[in-house]
């Protein structure tokens, strides 16, 4: 299991859009369709990766209570699919079903957009705000496969609530650390 940090990225980068396809609705969809005027939450994950798997409960309750809130959420799986069949369109409706992921999970074959928004690794998580202006991109928690600490998206949750409230100064932005992205060769 590789464990790869998320890059830190300057707050108030704009989020890329893109427009890619979702394998659940046989359809694509973009940035723009899917954005909220609240705040928008991008995830790069998958269906295999050991950080993803162990989040991935919480993760979908957590994106419930989110959507409610009027919070969009997206995940994009960007891995190589040839050499990484588990991370196949197909088996990502079947992870959203596992999952019950209520959130858009999106397929970027060309692993171009998770070049733009420079994700590399998944869990790679990202909050912006109502004009897609970067406010968080960090840890779901402190929770790792192996250290024994309760997964409760935490530091996610604040991010999240911080950014409703209007406080775009979030202080605590701990990387990400997961399996890095599966490029293309």
């Amino acid at each position: 299991m590789a464990r790869t940090e998320s890059l830190n990225l300057p707050m108030g980068f704009k989020a890329p859009d893109f427009d890619l396809w979702n394998p659940k609705l046989h359809k694509k969809q973009t940035l723009q369709e899917l954005k909220s005027p609240k705040a928008t939450i991008v995830m790069f994950i998958c269906n295999h990766c050991p950080f993803v798997i162990h989040i991935a409960d919480k993760l979908s309750e957590l994106s419930s209570k989110f959507i409610s809130n009027g919070v969009s959420v997206i995940g994009i799986n960007s891995n190589d699919v040839i050499n990484y069949t588990a991370d196949s369109p197909e088996n990502m409706v079947i992870t959203a079903e596992k999952y019950g992921f209520e959130f858009a999970y999106l397929y970027d074959e060309t692993q171009e957009i998770a070049k733009a928004y420079k994700a590399v690794c998944t869990p790679d998580i990202y909050v912006f705000d109502s004009e897609l202006k970067l406010r968080y991109h960090g840890q779901f928690d402190a929770s790792r496969p192996g250290n024994d600490v309760p997964v409760t998206g935490i530091d996610l949750s604040n991010a999240v609530d911080a950014v409703l409230s209007g406080n775009y100064e979030i202080e605590m932005q701990i990387p990400s650390i997961g399996c890095n992205i599966k490029w293309k060769a």
